[in-house]
């Protein structure tokens, strides 16, 4: 069985507000936290038959910290407040019900540029963070969400604006310029009734998250084996019969039984309903001899988004000569357009060089690549043809982490083939992080 340090209980206690002693729930709780357990046995025991090396969480969150608070010195800001669940997740390494959250602002974290993190902890639930190191101070949130406060959502925003001050007030030297990535109108008002100066905290957050420590590449190859292990097994119940929604419910079951924590979308069609691209599970029975086209859009272990696509063949017979030129062709867009991921190649290099067939006789995908870290994430990289109204530029750094895309289906009709790889960008080129076939058997 797999017996490494990083998995040693290590109780941390950042400070509760009120000066309160700990009681003995709260720590019964903590060492119960799933995040604080860990993979079940099963899954550490399938990481260390692959050579896998486990991250060091707290080196991890350490490095996490640092890259919010270079982006928040950059553009001179005394400190962030972040409603995003995924944005606190790399801040913190904490999460409490991450998707009712992200529709429920119940909870957000407040990051110092030189001072302390404190998480703002919805309905007494601090034990959910206190496993975490970089965590400074655990405070109850202050909730003025109208599904919460209702008609007195004017009264509880100045009070929550009037703690926020009160933190850049005692943590900002004297500045009170405030980073923010989602915040309700009633918030901003607020804030600024209180002299704050707003930044939008959204693109700092995303630079932040670009670069990879190599502890995160870790999570994300421990990330990137469950899911393929989890593809091994939504293959073994690929037969003509099953449903999509069958299917992609055997994804769910192995993602969450393997350390994972959620799937974004239910992105698996079958037949005609993979072009064009888009459709989600239904209770269509998969038929032999059609394709079976899925994006995984998962959060996996260690909350790491992997984010690839296969396209298989129902049955055991070949594929139609349709099917295989369509494959064709999208396995060469990922493999030609994999090898232009090289640090220090620009955004605007790239696009010029990308390969595709001709988006006049086939239908592609929203873009030809993006990053990827906790979810989807900055950068996204445009076919030519969208240039002009979309595409951007900026260098693509080392220890970046991009999915490289393709959908091919003619726009005539007919069935269609969804690819996607995962990779880290090196200084000597892309190194892959997914490796599971792209054959359609």
């Amino acid at each position: 069985m797999y017996n490494d340090s990083t998995l040693a209980p290590k109780r941390h206690f950042p400070k509760i507000r009120g000066g309160r002693p700990i009681p003995e729930w709260f720590i019964k709780h903590t060492d119960n936290n799933t995040h604080h357990l860990g993979p079940t046995p099963q899954v550490l025991d399938e990481w260390a038959a692959a050579g896998l090396q486990l991250p060091d969480l707290s080196r991890m969150r350490r490095y996490r910290v640092a890259r919010v608070r270079e982006q928040l010195r950059q553009h001179q800001c005394d400190g962030a407040l972040l409603y995003d669940p995924l944005n606190i997740r790399y801040a913190t390494d904490s999460t409490n019900m991450s998707l009712w959250t992200m529709h429920n602002a119940v909870r957000y974290a407040f990051i110092a540029t030189a001072g302390p993190v404190i998480v703002f902890e919805f309905s007494d639930a601090e034990f959910l963070s206190a496993h975490c190191d970089v965590i400074d101070e655990i405070r109850p949130a202050t909730t003025m969400h109208p599904f919460w406060v209702g008609s007195r959502v004017l009264e509880v925003a100045k009070r929550w604006a009037d703690e926020i001050a009160a933190l850049l007030d005692e943590h900002g030297g004297g500045g009170r310029r405030l980073a923010v990535d989602i915040l309700a109108l009633e918030g901003i008002r607020a804030l600024e009734a209180c002299g704050v100066d707003l930044v939008s905290g959204q693109p700092l957050m995303e630079k932040a998250r670009l670069v990879k420590h190599e502890e995160e590449i870790n999570a994300m190859r421990c990330a990137a084996h469950a899911c393929q292990r989890n593809l091994d097994d939504m293959k073994a119940m690929l037969s003509p019969g099953v449903t999509e929604v069958a299917l992609w419910a055997r994804l769910q079951e192995s993602n969450t039984l393997r350390f994972g924590e959620w799937i974004e979308t239910r992105l698996l069609a079958s037949g005609e309903r993979t072009n064009p691209w888009f459709q989600e599970a239904s209770s269509k029975v998969v038929k032999a001899g059609e394709l079976i086209a899925f994006d995984t859009d998962l959060v996996g272990a260690y909350g790491m988004c992997i984010d690839m696509s296969r396209t298989w063949l129902c049955g055991g017979g070949a594929p139609s000569g349709a099917q295989q030129q369509l494959h064709d062709l999208a396995s060469e867009t990922v493999a030609r357009n994999t090898e232009l991921f090289k640090a220090g190649a620009s955004l605007r290099e790239v696009t010029e060089k990308l390969w595709y067939p001709p988006l006049d006789e086939y239908n592609g995908y929203t873009v030809m690549a993006h990053g990827t870290g906790l979810c989807d994430e900055y950068p996204s990289v445009y076919a030519r043809e969208k240039w002009d109204s979309n595409g951007f530029d900026d260098i693509i750094p080392a220890g970046a982490v991009m999915s490289v895309e393709a959908f091919v289906g003619k726009r005539s009709g007919g069935e269609g083939v969804k690819l996607e790889q995962q990779i880290v960008v090196r200084e000597s080129g892309p190194e892959p992080l997914t490796d599971y076939p792209l054959a359609l058997r």
